[in-house]
């Protein structure tokens, strides 16, 4: 017996599902996280996964772990304390940081420039200086650059960054300052920006890179640690970290490169989503993620998330590759209050874990989006199977608050609260579509979190977005991503040229180069050639514009029509998300190959379509509050729905990790792979018993 185990540590609570490959069982484990050191609360989720399954630790095969331990270092500001090695009188890079040009409206005063990460007395400048076409210019001084490494070492700094100027262009100085380095000190950690990012803009290089010190330590301690605990309980899975686009890297990648896995959380969730969207027949899906303090939504096209290649974390912008996600300040903890204005707010403030909604029976006095839906009969007596009780009347003891303020009856003033909550998430869901020229009606909407499916059916109305999947383990999504994501890895090279001035095989000799580097790197991660794929991307903007974005090319047709192609394609993209497009020269900015390495896929079972009547799910009936007025509504457990099985509106589905709603004139469907699909009662598309 085969099984994969998906590992995503949260803030509150380590989510670990099992797959088991030979029967297509899912099994899937919440364990408080244990945010002092996360391995704790993993090992205290595998044994009691294992003990629970009756399995042999040598049954799991793989095991795939999302972890947030670089970003708590970075956010905590507990990283390590780095050196860093610029070219001389660019020392202050750091500190001259990105420029930014508030509008009339907004003053000065909002500006909060993030502290470096690598302090000023800890930079040194290297005399040498290479061009931005990577011409030498000055060479190195070798006994210099020494006098400085020395300096650092003798600071005892623990971790040394290298971000010379244009080592995008050329590597050499950097790649000899990484070897004077080693010769003078063969156990510090050094991170060379050609390797990190080799790509222009000179902070956003730099700063990426002297993150990636800035974490690496703490992180491959934390991995080896982890390591060691897995052979202390002999458990030898293959061990894979998930990265911020999605993709999958051995722990000695992640420990070399930890940058690369400040958003691997997020990433899981629009993996996940994507996989079942396709397996539901829509490729062209919203992800709507909610949880306790925040939503994440992000937009997956042709059944792949997009990518970003800057994002931020706190106040730093980070350049590298990750799942695009936007974020807003509401979720199921956020905090309702009325100000001066008399408006009723919702968030962004956040009540937490703790004390957490009143509904917890922590202690929690500010009525909170929980609190609403509680009050309003659309969450069950209990959470977590029953492990965790609700307080319905702290719920409207509170809402009773807001009510009063606003002059409203205590159900009313429920409702005003989940209707604002709404509002401000779908307003993040228009930011991934209409602001791209994008209309949400061409998309289906898939709900998870915590959160999610309770609100989905809602925000589906408000952007129509249809059908709205719920999946079949909607709260622990992220980990079900991990177990569908490939071995992935990216290449670039800054290349900028006005496109009509650039021979079509100078490209394609550098994105063969590229591409050649990607396959190497993945034989070295374990992938055999016929399970390699590697894609080519240019980056591309007008001339002298400040932003660019990615387009796919073919280096093979280069020199066949692609560059007239790719001018052609950039002017359609620019029109669609900018709304204009202009008659002037189009440049290459960046070159990129995109490797991939496919790994054995997760199989869904497939369940054959059976009776439409769900009343086997239901467990009893319970007076909900939809439209202005109560409503008996049936409950259903979501563990005795079957596929086939039409669930009609009002319905409230319950099951371990999440609660769906389904509103009054909507139908939801289950399919063959257990989703539940919803739809507007007069609108499902053919006939939804699929005969």
């Amino acid at each position: 017996m085969a099984c994969r185990l998906g590992i995503d540590v949260g803030g509150t609570f380590t989510d670990l599902l099992l797959f088991n490959e030979t029967t297509g069982e899912i099994n899937l484990l919440k364990t408080p996280s244990t945010p002092e050191d996360q391995s704790v609360g993993i090992f205290i989720g595998i044994q009691e996964i294992i003990a629970k399954n009756s399995l042999n630790p040598a049954d799991i095969t793989a095991l795939l772990h999302g972890t947030t331990i670089s970003t708590n270092i970075v956010l905590e500001e507990k990283g390590s304390r780095v050196g860093l090695l610029v070219t001389e009188n660019f020392e202050q890079v750091l500190h001259l940081a990105r420029s930014q040009t508030p509008g009339p409206l907004a003053g000065w005063i909002i500006m909060e420039k993030p502290d470096p990460l690598a302090d000023l007395e800890q930079t040194r400048g290297i005399k040498e200086r290479v061009t931005a076409r990577g011409e030498i210019f000055q060479p190195m001084d070798e006994a210099h650059a020494r006098e400085q490494v020395r300096a650092l070492l003798d600071a005892g700094v623990q971790s040394l960054t290298v971000s010379l100027l244009h080592s995008y262009a050329n590597p050499k100085h950097e790649e000899r300052l990484g070897e004077i380095i080693r010769e003078l000190d063969g156990e510090i950690p050094v991170s060379l920006s050609s390797q990190i990012l080799p790509e222009f803009r000179e902070y956003e290089r730099t700063l990426v890179t002297v993150m990636n010190a800035y974490v690496g330590p703490s992180m491959r301690r934390y991995l080896t640690n982890f390591e060691e605990k897995l052979r202390g309980i002999n458990f030898t899975p293959h061990v894979n970290i998930v990265r911020s686009d999605g993709g999958l890297m051995s722990v000695e990648r992640a420990s070399d490169s930890p940058v690369h896995t400040m958003l691997s959380g997020p990433a899981g969730g629009v993996s996940g989503a994507a996989f079942l969207a396709g397996l539901a027949g829509h490729p062209d899906a919203l992800g709507f993620d909610m949880g306790g303090t925040s939503t994440d939504v992000s937009l997956i096209q042709n059944g792949v998330p997009n990518i970003s290649r800057q994002t931020t974390l706190g106040y730093y912008p980070i350049k590298v590759p990750s799942v695009e996600v936007h974020s807003v300040g509401a979720g199921g903890g956020s905090i309702a209050h009325v100000p001066m204005t008399g408006a009723l707010r919702v968030g962004p403030e956040s009540a937490g874990a703790e004390p957490g909604p009143a509904a917890y029976g922590k202690g929690g006095r500010q009525p909170t989006v929980t609190d609403a839906n509680m009050v309003l009969g659309r969450l069950p007596n209990s959470l977590l199977g029953g492990e965790m009780a609700l307080d319905v009347k702290a719920s409207e003891e509170v809402v009773s608050k807001i009510a009063h303020s606003l002059g409203l009856d205590l159900y009313q003033a429920a409702a005003g609260i989940l209707d604002i909550v709404n509002e401000n998430m779908f307003g993040a869901l228009r930011l991934v579509t209409v602001q791209k020229g994008l209309d949400p009606r061409d998309f289906a909407l898939v709900a998870f979190g915590g959160a999610g499916p309770l609100h989905g059916n809602a925000i589906g109305i408000l952007g129509g977005c249809f059908p709205v999947i719920i999946p079949p383990t909607p709260g622990v999504l992220s980990a079900l991503g991990f177990l569908y994501s490939d071995v992935k890895n990216e290449f670039a090279q800054t290349f900028v040229r006005i496109i009509n001035e650039t021979e079509g095989s100078q490209i394609s000799e550098i994105l063969t180069k590229l591409g050649r580097n990607a396959r190497i790197w993945l034989q070295e991660e374990g992938i055999p050639d016929s399970d390699q794929n590697v894609r080519y991307e240019a980056d591309v903007r007008y001339f002298r514009q400040g932003y660019e974005f990615s387009m796919e090319v073919n280096p093979n047709t280069l020199t066949n029509g692609g560059l007239e192609s790719l001018t052609s394609r950039f002017g359609a993209a620019h029109e669609q998300l900018y709304g204009f497009k202009l008659d002037q020269p189009v440049e290459l900015v960046n070159l990129r190959a995109v490797g991939t390495g496919e790994v054995e896929k997760i199989k869904f079972p497939k369940f054959e379509k059976g009776s439409q009547d769900p009343s086997g799910a239901v467990e009893k009936q319970h007076q909900v509050y939809f439209d202005g007025n109560f409503v008996m509504t049936n409950i259903y457990d979501r563990n005795k729905l079957t596929s086939g099985n039409r669930i009609t509106g009002p319905a409230v589905i319950t099951q371990k990790d999440s609660t769906s709603i389904i509103h009054p004139g909507h139908v939801g469907e289950v399919d063959e792979y257990l989703n539940i699909l919803i739809y507007p009662a007069g609108d499902v598309p053919g006939d939804i018993s699929h005969e």
